[in-house]
């Protein structure tokens, strides 16, 4: 499992034979090997990475022994990747995008936009009812039966607060890479503001490769009987 940490930038296009893709700029790592974990000691085995630093006046003292312990300087942000090749890291070591390669698939991982407290209209995209004859109230009307059940079934779709919930956004290709600036670009979009953290690793299922949009492959337009 590859996997980095790092902040979206936003999106943009870029031009491939002519055709204009839509990508979304991710400045990934450098990360920072923090801990290693092992089955024997944790009952599992992973690595902890680092990303950004961070003054260390802003963490408290129980973190601020975990960075001393591992000699790195503090970060702002950690996330425990799993791998089978623990061996593989050290302590302190840096991982930037190089670990990824320009045509391969990713999942990035981010936290949406909050929208705040929303009606069921812009939340699950309702219709609403009809605004003529006299209608007075054409939003969101009755919840629940009447004599029977006599409640709000649950699951029910109803007003309520909207975004700000992790979403993966899985298989999208890297169109290009940025070694000197730490920047990926993938095609396509990815969740959160702009300035927000992004969890990028190894696609858990690719397409298949019949299925899979290439950026170097645009596609046919049907003719016209």
């Amino acid at each position: 499992m590859k996997a980095l940490l790092g902040k979206k930038i936003g999106m943009t296009m870029i031009y491939k034979d002519g055709v204009a893709v839509p990508v979304t700029v991710i400045k990934a790592g450098p990360c920072i090997v923090v801990q290693k974990k092992t089955a024997e000691t944790d009952g599992y085995n992973a690595i902890q990475i680092g990303f950004e630093e961070v003054s260390q006046k802003r963490i408290n003292k129980p973190m601020n022994g975990h960075f001393k312990k591992a000699g790195t300087e503090p970060l702002r942000y950690l996330r425990e990747v799993r791998t089978d090749n623990v061996d593989d890291y050290k302590i302190g070591q840096s991982i930037d995008v190089s670990v990824f390669k320009e045509g391969e698939f990713v999942d990035v991982s981010g936290k949406t936009k909050g929208k705040g407290f929303q009606g069921t209209v812009k939340r699950w995209n309702f219709g609403g009812l009809v605004k003529t004859h006299g209608t007075k109230y054409p939003r969101h009307g009755s919840t629940g039966m009447h004599t029977y059940p006599g409640r709000v079934i649950k699951g029910t779709k109803m007003p309520g607060h909207t975004g700000n919930v992790n979403m993966t956004i899985q298989n999208l290709e890297i169109a290009k890479i940025d070694k000197d600036n730490s920047l990926l670009v993938v095609k396509g979009a990815v969740s959160g503001a702009r300035g927000s953290l992004v969890y990028v690793k190894s696609a858990v299922r690719k397409l298949p490769v019949e299925k899979s949009s290439s950026l170097s492959q645009p596609k046919q337009q049907p003719k016209g009987k």
